[in-house]
């Protein structure tokens, strides 16, 4: 078959065939240009969703670290104790307290009579089943644990205690002369949770049975004593069966670590504004750098009067409403009122709009509220950590916007199946194009194959009238 270069190949249309040929397929090229423009543009859309998407994640890392108000408190603890560790919650204020510890908590271990063997039987054979039951007045159920009759020794005991998972532990310690011991430990420390140990089988019970008022009934040893934990703070007793210690005072949580009777220890809490300022201006950078974003990809350049093509410096989502859309969401959270506090809007902790929309920071006046109402800001930024907060809802909404349902996704999806139709119209068309083209080419060869042949035989009779006329 003809190629293109050889359509009307020796003949006198040769250069015209060609020259039409090559017109034609420029001229169906054309029908891919429009396909190809939507497709640029479409995928410019897409690069410029994902350049706003960066700026919302980063808005909600610093909207996110803005609600979780625990980790930014408003106080530290200054002093370096030895005697407990300190941590502050949400309601702590500055204040000094002398903390004297004259006794740590501890968990109370039993210990059975030595035995020979761990894994021999130590019940009344005779009782086909028999039951251990541990009381504690700090847990409101006894813990009970029933052994059939070759279930009895140690090693049983111990398996039986612990897959009850509940408030007592069971361990076997292995002395050196070979013999074997049972050690019951409190899960709790204090003394709601002294174990009293006891069974219905008395041979059982020569072994595994305690009773602190009544030594008679008791084969076990106790080797640690449940203790409470006694601290002075402020020269007020206090007392708790835990060595972490979290409502006194009030928003701090003290964790004992070791006695300092008559040598008590200063915990020194201040006022520590820095974690909070910080973070609040992260938000604001955060907010500010996506109002920037959005109004570059939105950006209008007026052209010409007269003129029919827009500039090609307008943004990629010009006129996008569902950005215009996240944009709007974003402004209205920023003037809702919080709370019922001090503080219930972003102005009176000094951030306010400026003219092109973006938000700035009066720092002597945010100061001035995390000093005076420390409270009130941390409720007006987190609230209930769940609907209410400025911070919370923030990070809700921008979670919203970014989730996999979400709005931004909704818009990608939505410009992807755009690009998939226009990639299938593009194969169509170009398919048409082929098919025309290839019509074309067989058209022109049978027209350069006539040529030719007419050719021949003009050449032929020319001939022939030649040696006539010679």
């Amino acid at each position: 078959m003809a190629t293109v270069s050889s359509l009307g190949a020796g003949t006198s249309m040769s250069s015209t065939l060609s020259t039409l040929y090559d017109g034609l397929e420029s001229s169906e090229q054309t029908r891919l240009t429009p396909i190809t423009q939507q497709q640029t543009s479409y995928k410019a859309k897409l690069t410029a969703w994902g350049v706003v998407q960066t700026s919302l994640t980063k808005l909600q890392t610093a909207a996110d670290a803005l609600k979780d108000t625990s980790a930014i408190a408003s106080a530290k603890v200054s002093s370096t104790n030895n005697a407990f560790s300190a941590t502050l919650a949400n309601s702590a204020t500055a204040g000094t307290y002398s903390v004297e510890v004259s006794q740590l908590a501890a968990s109370q271990s039993l210990l059975s009579p030595e035995v020979k063997n761990k894994d021999t039987d130590l019940g009344n054979s005779s009782l086909s089943s028999r039951t251990i039951t541990i009381s504690q007045p700090g847990q409101k159920d006894s813990l009970t644990v029933t052994l059939a009759s070759d279930k009895t020794s140690l090693a049983d005991i111990r398996d039986a205690i612990n897959a009850k998972q509940g408030s007592v532990t069971a361990s076997i310690i292995k002395a050196d002369d070979e013999t074997y011991y049972l050690a019951l430990t409190s899960r709790d420390s204090g003394t709601t949770n002294a174990m009293t140990v006891s069974t219905d089988d008395s041979e059982l019970a020569k072994y595994i049975s305690y009773n602190a008022t009544d030594k008679t009934k008791s084969a076990m040893n106790e080797q640690v004593a449940a203790l409470d934990a006694k601290v002075k703070i402020n020269g007020i007793e206090i007392t708790r069966s835990s060595n972490t210690i979290t409502d006194a005072p009030e928003g701090v949580t003290l964790s004992l670590i070791k006695t300092n009777v008559d040598n008590p220890e200063t915990l020194s809490v201040v006022k520590d504004n820095a974690p909070m300022t910080a973070a609040i201006q992260a938000y604001v950078d955060a907010y500010n750098s996506l109002q920037t974003t959005i109004s570059n990809q939105t950006k209008y350049t007026a052209v010409d009067q007269g003129s029919d093509s827009q500039s090609t410096s307008n943004g990629d989502l010009l006129g996008d409403g569902t950005l215009r859309n996240i944009q709007t969401r974003l402004r209205s959270l920023l003037s809702t009122s919080q709370g019922t506090g001090s503080v219930s809007t972003l102005s009176q902790i000094g951030i306010t709009q400026d003219l092109t929309g973006k938000l700035t920071v009066d720092s002597t006046k945010l100061t001035k509220a995390l000093d005076e109402s420390p409270t009130d800001v941390l409720n007006f930024l987190s609230g209930d950590g769940k609907t209410t907060g400025f911070a919370t809802q923030a990070s809700s909404q921008l979670k919203d916007i970014l989730g996999t349902d979400g709005t931004l996704q909704s818009a990608t999806d939505g410009i992807n199946k755009t690009l998939k139709r226009l990639s299938e119209k593009y194969d169509q068309v170009n398919d048409q194009i082929t098919a025309t083209m290839a019509r074309y080419k067989a058209q022109f060869t049978s027209l350069s194959t006539l040529m030719s042949s007419m050719d021949s035989t003009s050449s032929y009779l020319t001939q022939q009238f030649d040696a006539i006329n010679s």
